[in-house]
């Protein structure tokens, strides 16, 4: 598979390095980074993989040639956001089934119960929170630092430890709430 960076090749197919600040550049550093936000809510690469072009061809339109460090937050941000999204959408898309599987088959408690697993009881508490402090859970879990969850929150560096402790304690709340009968 060839890179963007051999794709865009000078005639003489000498590859020429994306230029700072154009968007082959801002793909090339921020797609990866995208992938693992949307791939921290979704657990699925394909899905995260779309979620990352997603958000890239919008700040391609949003920014049209304005790269900086504002696009690359914005894009964070988005990503998280277009995540949850799909997450919420997923979880939509699976109660409906369950619905018209119940209506075929009555399943006790003790199967649905089974049927859920801890990570799909963290991703449904996740999808319940507000956004803003699922979007700082997702930005942190996924590996970026509290600077860099600062900047794409449009907050102080001081403020992420405070947001993600009131995160951490609502989703341990709706978790609490989900495991009671």
């Amino acid at each position: 598979m060839k890179t963007l960076s051999a794709i865009v090749a000078e005639p003489g197919g000498k590859a020429v390095p994306p230029t700072p600040g154009s968007f082959e550049h801002f793909f090339l550093t921020q797609y990866p980074q995208l992938v693992r936000v949307a791939y921290a809510v979704v657990r699925d690469t394909h899905l995260a993989e779309d979620v990352a072009q997603d958000v890239l061809v919008a700040a391609e339109r949003r920014f049209a040639g304005h790269y900086g460090d504002h696009a690359a937050a914005w894009a964070r941000v988005a990503a998280s956001h277009l995540a949850l999204n799909a997450l919420r959408s997923q979880k939509r898309r699976d109660q409906r089934e369950l619905a018209g599987a119940s209506s075929r088959q009555s399943t006790g408690p003790e199967d649905a119960a089974l049927g859920h697993d801890m990570e799909t009881s963290v991703r449904a508490a996740l999808a319940r929170l507000p956004r803003h402090a699922a979007t700082v859970l997702v930005l942190r879990h996924s590996g970026l630092s509290y600077a860099e969850v600062a900047q794409a929150m449009g907050v102080k560096t001081g403020q992420v430890g405070t947001m993600l402790r009131r995160a951490e304690a609502a989703l341990r709340k709706e978790l609490d709430r989900a495991a009671r009968p």
